[in-house]
């Protein structure tokens, strides 16, 4: 059995945002054109390990193939601040995600796989080929920019770290190893 392909070639929105409150966020990215609205769950930390690697490519870019036209920042007419679209429907759980750059079109790439394609099943030799669902997202390096920014946004966005031991500060507090386990800051 071979999963759902859901490609989307410059959707009217990318998007990274969140479900629920500090603490207790789902993370998601959305991608949508018109009525078609495919969100997919991911961890924070893909959230922002997506965002920082897409500034990357697209500084290499710059750097390497100025003739591209890669802006240096997120046009501000790109900014997207508003929530994700509804309904907000899990298509899958992301495990996998990669970026590519396509010089032919000059647009970046980006796929979320899925966690595992088939229960129990082992890839061999032959059945190498990934059949599970995948998000394909092809953006032009401003949309780029700007998605990143606002994942970044969204990321930074949860509850505030311990000043002493930087882990995630609860509305009551944290228990603060750097305390020998006390009550740290509120």
């Amino acid at each position: 059995m071979s999963g759902q392909l859901h490609e989307f070639v410059h959707p009217e929105r990318f998007v990274a945002g969140t479900v629920g409150e500090p603490g207790e966020r789902t993370f998601y990215l959305q991608a949508s054109d018109g009525a078609r609205i495919v969100s997919v769950a991911l961890e924070k930390g893909q959230v922002a390990a997506l965002a920082e690697r897409l500034d990357e490519l697209l500084d290499e870019v710059r750097r390497r193939k100025p003739e591209a036209d890669v802006p240096a920042t997120a046009p501000p007419e790109l900014e997207d601040v508003a929530p994700l679209g509804a309904p907000i429907e899990e298509e899958f759980r992301v495990g996998a995600l990669a970026l590519a750059w396509e010089d032919d079109t000059s647009e970046v790439i980006v796929e979320a796989q899925s966690l595992e394609d088939e229960p129990g099943a082992e890839a061999t030799e032959e059945s190498a080929e990934f059949t599970g669902d995948l998000l394909r997202v092809r953006l032009q390096p401003g949309h780029a920019r700007a998605f990143a920014k606002r994942a970044l946004r969204v990321v930074a966005a949860g509850r505030p770290p311990c000043p002493l031991c930087g882990n995630p500060l609860d509305p009551s507090g944290h228990i603060c190893p750097r305390q020998n386990g006390h009550r740290g800051p509120h």
